[in-house]
């Protein structure tokens, strides 16, 4: 029976690989020699990825992709795509192509306000809380974190504005010190934090020490936390794209008119339906976080936010709209989005680098719109196969070498399968009957 392992974390690398094998993998070492397969060979470079987490016992590729001919606002750029999934990056591209002669894609951002909270209980009177944070508590706040917000200020960031929210509606006398921050280039999670822990400290002891607070109100209170939002409803960038409809010209065989029609149909199903605007908002997020990854940013908090923004109406919702006034086709997104160029990844990981110098090293605002581009036309891509051949034709003939590969299929049995499968939709059973029949011959 498998026992709780004490000091895990304190040991080396091979051993933490030995205890598992001996433990979970029945002594099987050849799970060992697949997890030293891919270790990187420079000592230093593998010691750099080790350090990003903890208790890492190898490192887990990902496919690093390239997805061209972006025109996004007059600059032609090329989309670095870290993704597993089949047809990601060959989508991304196709729209990037097919925007490149209508002027590409356009963008604007609407703001890049950041948010974070110090959420507390005080059993005091709504009225009495509001006029101590009114004339006291909010320029103490400023004051207490001055020295944290020096550099940030500096390079014209920081606090913008502190506000007092009251829930005890909602939960008995529960209160909300609700900052917003503008951290420039940087994403800011550790600034946000180190302000919002101040904002901790300082209301404590500006309420001990507040005389118009009595005994039992001041030992009432309690500092449940302070956090950062990943919801930045006020951090947007929007991307779009227009046309004549008569431009929308397509391989198909539908007219122009026809697409448009069903194109925005697509779009209004998504706006009114959760089930079809979950999936339709997953395929945003396919090639908006394959440029988080490759940018060395978190997808997770992208992810989060996406969606929260997306349900902000009452209802989950299409993060994309589309519109066919005055014979003009117009495909945009909204997308609320907190990342950074500095701090963290993006100045370890040597492809992180990388990335970013592909990108001609954007500022904060520019990435957001590269982003934004990146889900917009990753969604414009599927929508333009749903509407038009479906969505298997193009997907799994992607996905026709992932089958292939399964059963180490040989380069003349690939070159084959992709000539047999040219004119026919691609299905996992049909490509092992036609595997396993060759293989008899």
């Amino acid at each position: 029976m498998i026992k709780p392992i004490e000091g895990f974390s304190k040991l080396d690398k091979q051993g933490k690989i030995n205890w598992l094998t001996s433990e979970y993998l029945n002594g099987n070492t050849e799970y060992e020699k697949i997890l030293k397969q891919y270790w990187n060979d420079d000592e230093p470079l593998q010691k750099l990825h080790e350090e990003f987490s903890e208790n890492t016992i190898s490192n887990f590729y990902m496919p690093y992709g390239i997805a061209p001919n972006f025109l996004i606002d007059g600059k032609l750029l090329a989309l670095p795509m870290v993704v597993e999934e089949s047809s990601v990056v060959a989508a991304a591209a196709k729209s990037a192509k097919f925007w490149l002669d209508k002027g590409g894609f356009k963008t604007t951002i609407i703001n890049t306000e950041k948010l974070g909270h110090t959420h507390f209980i005080l059993n005091a009177e709504p009225v009495k809380v509001l006029h101590f944070f009114n004339f006291k508590l909010k320029q103490k706040l400023f004051e207490a974190t001055e020295n944290i917000t020096t550099n940030m200020r500096k390079r014209g960031g920081g606090i913008l504005d502190i506000q007092l929210i009251d829930k005890t509606a909602e939960l008995n006398n529960y209160y909300q010190l609700k900052a917003s921050f503008d951290t420039k280039d940087s994403m800011g999670a550790n600034f946000i934090n180190s302000c919002l822990e101040q904002f901790g400290r300082t209301l404590k002891e500006e309420v001990l020490n507040d005389e118009n607070f009595n005994d039992d109100e001041k030992n009432s209170l309690q500092v449940v936390m302070n956090i950062l939002s990943n919801y930045t409803p006020n951090c947007i960038v929007r991307a779009e794209v227009s046309c004549k409809i008569e431009d929308l010209k397509d391989d198909s065989g539908i007219s122009p008119e026809e697409f448009a029609w069903k194109f925005k149909q697509a779009v209004t199903i998504a706006e009114i339906e959760p089930y079809r605007a979950t999936t339709h908002n997953k395929g945003i997020m396919n090639g908006v976080d394959a440029v988080v990854i490759a940018t060395g940013n978190d997808f997770r908090a992208t992810e989060a936010c996406a969606h929260t923004y997306a349900s902000k109406d009452g209802k989950y919702s299409s993060l994309t709209h589309c519109s066919t006034d005055g014979g003009i086709f117009k495909f945009w997104i909204d997308l609320p989005i907190s990342i950074g160029i500095v701090g963290g990844l993006t100045n370890l990981h040597p492809l992180v680098k990388f990335s970013l110098a592909l990108l001609g090293k954007p500022s904060a605002q520019e990435l957001m719109s590269i982003l934004a581009v990146s889900g917009l036309a990753q969604n414009f891509a599927a929508l333009r196969s749903l509407v038009t051949t479906g969505i298997q034709k193009g997907h799994m003939k992607m996905h026709l070498l992932n089958i292939l590969n399964q059963f180490n299929a040989t380069e003349e049995e690939k070159k084959y399968f992709i000539e047999y499968f040219k004119d026919k939709t691609v299905s996992h059973h049909e490509v092992i009957t036609e595997l396993n029949s060759r293989r008899k011959q």
